[in-house]
C-alpha cells in the first residue's frame, strides 16, 4: 500500500444506512462444489427478499469473472485473490446497509476465514452448499466435470483440485434432498431467529 493513502471517515456511518432501511446488514456466503445449487439458491433467495422489501445484492462467481476479475486465472493464488477482491466488495456493499449474497465455490478454509474476518461478528454466514459430488457431476450443468474427467480442464475444484469442507457453517443446505423452497424457507428463517430481518406479513 503506498504511504500517502489516508483512510476517510465518511459522514453517514453503515449503522445509519441499515437503520434507513430498516434492515441489518450481512452476508450469505454460499459455497460449495459446481453444480451444488449455490447459484440457484442465492438467486432464489434474492428473489425472495426482494419481493419482501429488503435491500439485496447478489454477486455470482461466473459473473464476477466476466468484469472484476477478468485478468485472473484458477490457480491457488489467482483463487485467493478472486476471494479476496469479491470479499472486499462484499463489505462495501454491506457497509451500504445491504444483505449481500455471494456464490463462490471458494474451495479453501483459509480464503473463506479471511472474508469472515472482514465482518462483525454475527454478520458473516457461511453457507455450505453439502450436496453430493456424485449428484452436482449428474447434473453438470455447464459441462464442465465432463471436461475436467476428460482432462480438458485443469485445476476442477472436486476432480483435481481439492474442496476443503466448511467445519462449522452456519447453515448446510443439501439440494439432492431439499427443493429451491425449502432451501430458501431454511435461510429466511435463520435471518429471521438471528433478527437481520424482522417478519414482513
Amino acid at each position: 500500500m503506498a504511504d500517502n493513502i489516508v483512510w476517510h471517515d465518511h459522514k453517514i456511518t453503515r449503522a445509519e444506512r441499515s437503520v434507513n432501511k430498516n434492515q441489518k446488514p450481512c452476508l450469505l456466503w454460499f459455497t460449495g462444489l459446481s453444480g451444488s445449487g449455490k447459484s440457484t439458491i442465492a438467486n432464489a433467495l434474492d428473489v425472495a427478499l426482494h419481493k419482501r422489501g429488503y435491500h439485496t445484492f447478489l454477486l455470482d462467481g461466473d459473473n464476477v469473472r466476466h468484469g472484476l476479475c477478468s485478468d485472473l486465472g484458477f490457480s491457488d493464488d489467482d483463487r485467493e485473490e478472486n476471494i479476496r477482491r469479491v470479499g472486499e466488495v462484499c463489505k462495501l456493499f454491506a457497509d451500504a446497509g445491504l444483505i449481500v449474497m455471494s456464490a463462490f465455490i471458494s474451495p479453501f478454509t483459509s480464503d473463506r476465514r479471511m472474508v469472515r474476518k472482514l465482518f462483525p461478528a454475527g454478520e458473516f454466514i457461511e453457507v455450505f452448499m453439502d450436496t453430493p459430488l456424485e449428484t452436482c457431476e449428474e447434473r453438470d450443468p455447464k459441462g464442465l466435470y465432463r471436461k475436467a474427467r476428460s482432462g480438458e480442464i485443469k485445476h476442477f475444484t472436486g476432480i483435481d483440485s481439492p474442496y476443503e469442507i466448511p467445519s462449522h457453517p452456519e447453515l448446510r443446505l443439501d439440494t439432492s434432498t431439499m427443493s429451491v423452497e425449502a432451501c430458501v424457507d431454511t435461510l429466511i428463517a435463520y435471518l429471521l431467529e438471528r433478527n437481520l430481518i424482522i417478519r414482513r406479513d
